[in-house]
């Protein structure tokens, strides 16, 4: 009985100790950001959460999502792609940006030890499987900005320095990190319209991670203290490891001008001819409006706010398709000679006009727009001139 007693204490005075400790034990918080990487989903590199206290060492990250899920394309493009934020160990979280020659920066943050726990609850809480999932938005909330409003929240606000560049816009960053992406690039200015060219906050240049990361360097708790206690570099790999740049003559501006230059000269000869290159029309008219149909469905469909306004819908709408089928049927010369004359109008006027459109356009497109002119132009001149040999 005497040693069941002492055993019985024992236990006790053991798990009191354990519980001590643990409500004893400090934790070190920091911000982890990742430079970008070669891929396409790597363009703008990523920022994770990392929490250690001596024994356990993990990292939350809110970049998590499965190409599996049922219709992901669809609801990727509607703007109802679902994200998810996990915790795992960080030896499991390293390797791949070292593999990949990323520079891996940790910024140990200057939280109190109540702070850090609390935000490491709140972490915990978020990686249940009924919390862990979150509607991505593309430079609203992301991987970088949700560590961003989960940490500021935590400590009772942030103050951010005033951004060195007061001028930029989101697609101005976006550049900044696609230069030798031109492809990339020229499907982001086609998707994404008017509503990533406004000039963006101090806090909304932070979707990208490596600003978040210069942000935090400076900026103070709401006690004036500085945020980042301590700077360390986890791997010194690359700050920008990129492609080698696209050769000139594969890049969408070249190809778009070899493109207008073609056409120019094929209407040339048509209306010399008095013939129209119908397989060039249907060809060119059904690009374009497959392409409108992509454009119109992000604009009115779509959930994100940054495709809409889109002016490009006004040069590429399904009613291209139109010309590409009726250039085939005889019956429909008299309705393609008013769809040419409306839409040699409102491209030709749209060309022109873009300067002074709140949105900026890639520099390719306009080649491409002219080679909707021309042909508009070429069916116009050449649909009047057998009109008046046929009277």
């Amino acid at each position: 009985m005497t040693k069941k007693i002492l055993f019985l204490f024992a236990l006790i005075f053991f798990l009191s100790s354990t519980a001590k400790a643990q409500s004893d034990r400090q934790l070190r918080v920091s911000l982890i950001t990742c430079f970008p990487g070669q891929e396409v989903f790597e363009l703008y590199g990523h920022t994770a959460i990392r929490i250690t206290d001596g024994q356990s060492d993990m990292v939350y990250n809110f970049g998590l999502f499965s190409f599996n899920k049922p219709n992901f394309i669809y609801r990727f493009v509607k703007g109802e792609t679902d994200y998810a934020v996990g915790s795992y160990p960080m030896i499991y979280f390293l390797p791949e940006y070292i593999e990949r020659n990323s520079k891996v920066v940790e910024q140990i943050l200057n939280l109190s030890n109540s702070q850090a726990k609390a935000l490491q609850a709140r972490l915990d809480s978020l990686c249940l499987p009924e919390n862990r999932e979150y509607r991505y938005n593309y430079v609203l909330n992301n991987c970088a900005t949700r560590p961003r409003d989960l940490i500021e929240e935590t400590i009772g606000g942030i103050n951010f320095p005033t951004p060195a560049d007061t001028t930029l816009t989101f697609r101005d960053i976006m550049r900044r990190y696609s230069p030798n992406y031109p492809w990339y690039q020229f499907g982001i200015d086609l998707a994404l319209g008017s509503g990533i060219d406004r000039i963006v906050t101090a806090r909304e240049q932070m979707f990208a991670p490596v600003f978040l990361m210069e942000a935090f360097a400076t900026a103070k708790t709401t006690g004036n203290q500085p945020l980042v206690r301590q700077t360390i570099v986890l791997f010194d790999g690359s700050e920008s490891p990129t492609l080698p740049p696209t050769p000139w003559y594969l890049t969408p501006l070249f190809l778009s001008i070899a493109a207008l230059i073609a056409i120019f000269f094929l209407t040339i000869n048509d209306i010399r001819k008095l013939h129209t290159s119908r397989l060039v029309d249907s060809l060119w008219f059904l690009i374009c409006g497959l392409t409108g149909i992509l454009v119109w469905f992000l604009i009115f469909i779509s959930e994100h706010e940054a495709t809409s306004p889109n002016y490009l819908g006004i040069w590429l709408n399904p009613f291209c398709l139109f010309p590409a089928i009726a250039i085939w049927i005889k019956s429909c010369k008299k309705w393609l000679y008013f769809y040419h004359f409306i839409n040699f109008a409102l491209v030709l006027s749209l060309t022109i006009l873009w300067w002074s459109l709140p949105q900026s356009a890639n520099a390719a497109f306009f080649p491409l727009m002219l080679c909707s002119v021309a042909r508009s132009v070429g069916y116009i001149i050449t649909y009047k001139k057998c009109e008046k040999r046929n009277k």
